[in-house]
């Protein structure tokens, strides 16, 4: 039998990019009891509802921010995926109070109701710009991360385990550039916006993402976080990838951009495994873990002093060719 056979999951967001994804893949490849999606826009779940008409699919309307609400939904859920943020770099920076309600306050509330329901596996969706940030998503995304693996400190004799999954730009994700790029070339623009022809950004696909996401559910400790092994690119080569004949204009870094994202610094302490890395807590828990071995027997090693992984350095570069294999199974 599955890990996630006969699982009641919940996914807060789950009318984004990610819970599609996520809802199809559990669909398709799994047998759980029910999937749940919790989220605050109600046409949202009306167009998804009329996608996704399984018996097993349940819809709740609700706020992270709602602690009470979040209790409610909660309620016989075994496992539960975080994707509910506000995720917009420069749209956090001019409204930042809003940011950090829904990325800590709703992380802090979504503990909460996870510890008082019991649910058994939790697991965050986080981001690059959550290490060494500059930006106050990626600051308010940090705190959640240390929210969650804190929480599992305050589980007592509870079996529920707390742990969060990190990884770079999803290609084809509403708002990312990939998309902006393609309706430019679509209607025909005269230049392309290029914000510094230096940028490189990690890269992944949907169905990676909720694949790595759904794994790490199998093999997590609990206080743990998750990096796959992704590739980078620079984004004049996405921009050639995309639109080759179209000339660009520069136009400056946006307010809170980087120039090369960070998911693992010199100062975190790392296990590289074959095409992952996990990330220990820096904090002690009563009962010792060794996040060298995981809960599906994947042994790793000690990444080595001053290791860091960043979209700049790193070796696994993405090509135009591949690309556009990627854009094509979306």
């Amino acid at each position: 039998m599955g890990f996630l056979d006969h699982k009641s999951v919940l996914i807060t967001g789950g009318t984004g990019s990610f819970g599609k994804a996520c809802i199809q893949v559990l669909l398709d490849q799994h047998n759980p009891k029910k999937i749940i999606i919790y989220s605050r826009d109600e046409l949202k779940q009306y167009q998804m509802a009329q996608t996704f008409s399984d018996p097993k699919m349940r819809f709740f309307i609700g706020d992270v921010r709602d602690k009470d609400r979040l209790a409610s939904a909660m309620q016989g859920v075994d496992v539960c995926i975080h994707a509910a943020a506000l995720k917009h770099v420069p749209i956090a920076e001019y409204n930042p109070l809003e940011c950090i309600k829904t990325n800590i306050l709703g992380a802090s509330a979504l503990i909460e109701a996870c510890l008082k329901e019991q649910v058994g596996h939790v697991i965050a969706l986080s981001t690059d710009k959550a290490s060494n940030p500059i930006n106050l998503y990626g600051a308010t995304k940090l705190c959640s991360d240390k929210l969650f693996i804190s929480a599992n400190n305050m589980k007592g004799k509870s079996a529920c385990k707390f742990s969060v999954v990190r990884y770079g730009n999803v290609v084809g994700s509403r708002g990312s550039v990939v998309p902006f790029f393609q309706n430019l070339v679509a209607q025909n623009a005269p230049q392309i916006p290029i914000t510094d022809t230096r940028m490189t950004r990690f890269w992944i696909t949907l169905d990676q993402g909720v694949h790595f996401v759904l794994r790490s559910l199998e093999r997590m400790h609990g206080g743990e976080i998750f990096v796959p092994k992704i590739p980078s690119m620079n984004i004049l080569d996405l921009k050639q990838a995309l639109a080759p004949d179209i000339p660009i204009k520069i136009v400056g870094i946006r307010p809170g951009e980087k120039l090369h994202e960070v998911m693992i610094s010199s100062d975190d302490r790392a296990f590289e495994f074959e095409d992952f890395y996990i990330l220990e807590p820096t904090i002690s828990f009563q009962t010792p873990i060794d996040y060298s071995l995981t809960l599906l027997g994947e042994k790793g090693k000690r990444a080595p002093e001053g290791f860091s992984y960043n979209s700049l350095e790193n070796p696994q570069r993405l090509s135009a060719p591949e690309l556009l294999k990627m854009l094509a199974t979306l």
